[in-house]
């Protein structure tokens, strides 16, 4: 299992045999924290994890399989600030080895059969563009036409400015495929992880019919700082935390990354289709 990506978060960490906990500070043994799956045996802080990573966690082992691998964006608006779109993106893809911030496909999870997207916030913030709304779109739609499983897992700073409307206009597609998907009785699991935020948190993210979060995952549209600022109020503790949605009712379940893959599966067996050939291509 190829832990310890490029994630924003481990920037800091100490190089070599140790790493140091972004939450409480503590230096951990680094095989200790890849043994638990890069949650912290001190405080149970998730270090968030590349697409890749979350691909070894969820999916038997060698069983997925990735579907559009080659779509990127062709810099609708030719936008530049600092530096031009089209770079950020060359050096986003370098960094990460996927085109865009989100991998999809499709695999087995305890010998179930599901369609996943999965989102990298190493890439980009995981910010949705044209490309991360397209892919999630043909996922939903590929999902629903074979009413097989569909699991999603976020992790998005929201819309990506540098496509404009276009990136605006994802969640609308996203959310008008998913219509479709629940007409149709397909079962749709989301798994938000921090953070969940902005255009993704309003749209598919929010509308499943199972929604899961990991401990402490900051999840909302906007963030707690603006949210304090333009109401002039002093936000309660853990606002936006899924601790916070969960007692207030916008999410099923917290579950630990630990037991992620077995609480998936289960609902599956529950709720969805069983039988592993269903919907494979």
């Amino acid at each position: 299992m190829a832990l310890f990506g490029s994630d924003n978060k481990t920037k800091n960490s100490l190089d070599g045999l140790w790493i140091k906990c972004n939450n409480c500070g503590e230096i951990i043994y680094k095989k200790e924290v890849e043994k638990n799956l890069r949650v912290c045996p001190k405080c149970n802080y998730h270090f968030r994890l590349s697409s890749r990573e979350w691909i070894d966690i969820l999916m038997d082992q060698n069983s997925f399989h990735e579907l559009w691998p080659d779509v990127e964006s062709i810099d609708p608006l030719d936008f530049k600030d600092r530096t031009r779109y089209r770079d950020k993106l060359k050096e986003a893809q370098k960094q990460t080895g996927i085109k865009d911030a989100v991998v999809t496909g499709y695999g087995l999870i305890n010998e179930l059969f599901v369609y996943t997207g999965i989102f990298d916030f190493n890439f980009m913030g995981g910010s949705m563009g044209s490309v991360v709304g397209e892919k999630i779109a043909r996922l939903i739609e590929t999902a629903t036409a074979a009413q097989s499983n569909l699991l999603i897992v976020t992790s998005s700073g929201g819309a990506r400015m540098q496509e404009g409307i276009f990136s605006l206009m994802q969640m609308a597609k996203t959310n008008a495929a998913l219509s479709k998907l629940n007409r149709s009785r397909t079962l749709y699991i989301v798994l938000l992880t921090d953070p969940t935020t902005g255009g993704v948190a309003a749209s598919f993210a929010s509308i499943a019919d199972i929604i899961i979060a990991e401990p402490k995952a900051l999840i909302g549209f906007a963030g707690p700082r603006v949210i304090s600022d333009t109401i002039g109020q002093k936000l309660p503790d853990g606002f936006q935390r899924a601790e916070f949605l969960l007692e207030h009712g916008m999410i099923d379940m917290v579950i630990e990354r630990t037991v992620i893959k077995k609480t998936i599966a289960q609902i599956i067996r529950l709720l969805g289709m069983t039988d592993k050939k269903t919907g494979q291509p």
